[in-house]
């Protein structure tokens, strides 16, 4: 597979571009949203694009579980030194106390108060006005209803019946003291995508997205990791397999998938076939029903 620039990744990059120059024309106080993952990577090239030859203009703020690879915490701490980015990492602290131990933790808490609560205060004393995001519409069917700019309530909630048209790429961002918008430049973006751009542009991304041995456990359909807090119970066992992560989130709740992709060139050929959205193997998008929809409404990502 050779390098080469793709049209389509060049509408997709030059759309993108456009969007934050939108988002830093009409806002007082955007902020990027960072988690760590391949796409965020991808959104923070783009953002070095938008900007250039000056420093990304806003800060990234990352809502921080605690619950993350170790290999995540520290790619975020020295990728984005390197870059010379403002990070911001927010946690819930009163949940943290609240509940105690991580043996205490469940996927379900886990989201609802670390990761929608927290994200909802940052955001509150943050007093951001937008908050952009990497989330894509191909992900999961509720994120195929958002618009590239969201809009959210006073109280951040989502409707996704009352949202604004956005025809012909013209985007309303008005809103009054106390509302504010997501924003979605990877909107458009397919999973293919953001793969083939990282090759592109040689993108540092988190070394757990490449295949290697790793000691993992079967847990509620997925494949955990051990290590750390994550420990077999009654009746699991330990194997070693070669896997990879299509996805990154909290060690509660992420798993690999077997794989033997160790290149971008692999991984892209491997993505190519693959039938189902990489979000099958994060179990807070399938804790109940219309899981993602609801959170969103709640003000989850």
């Amino acid at each position: 597979m050779t390098k080469h620039s793709i049209k389509h990744l060049d509408q997709l990059e030059a759309e993108a571009i456009h969007i934050f120059r939108e988002v830093a024309a009409e806002f007082e106080n955007p902020v990027i949203l960072y988690s760590v993952g391949k796409d965020s990577s991808v959104l923070l090239k783009l953002a070095q694009k938008a900007f250039y030859p000056g420093k990304i203009p806003m800060p990234l703020l990352h809502v921080d579980t605690t619950f993350k690879f170790d290999e995540m915490y520290r790619f975020r701490d020295e990728y984005t030194k390197e870059i010379g980015a403002d990070l911001i990492v927010y946690r819930n602290k009163e949940a943290l106390e609240e509940i105690g131990p991580v043996e205490n933790w469940t996927c379900p808490l886990c989201s609802d108060l670390l990761k929608t609560q927290g994200l909802i205060k940052a955001l509150s004393e943050g007093n951001y006005d937008a908050a952009i995001g990497g989330a894509r519409r191909d992900e999961e069917r509720s994120r195929a209803k958002e618009r590239i700019f969201s809009f959210r309530n006073k109280f951040m909630e989502w409707d996704p019946k009352g949202q604004r048209p956005e025809l012909w790429d013209i985007y309303n961002t008005r809103h009054k003291p106390g509302e504010s918008f997501r924003v979605f430049p990877l909107s458009n973006w397919t999973e293919l995508d953001i793969w083939n751009y990282i090759y592109t542009e040689e993108i540092p991304i988190v070394p757990l997205y490449y295949a290697s041995e790793r000691e993992v456990l079967h847990r509620d359909g997925m494949l955990l990791p051990t290590g750390g807090f994550i420990k077999p119970r009654e009746g699991e066992k330990v194997e070693t397999i070669m896997c990879r992560f299509r996805t990154l989130g909290c060690r509660l709740c992420t798993g690999a998938i077997p794989s033997k992709a160790k290149t971008l060139p692999e991984i892209i050929e491997e993505v190519m076939i693959a039938r189902k959205s990489e979000r099958e193997h994060r179990a807070v998008d399938q804790d109940r029903d219309g899981s993602m929809e609801e959170k969103k409404k709640e003000g989850y990502f």
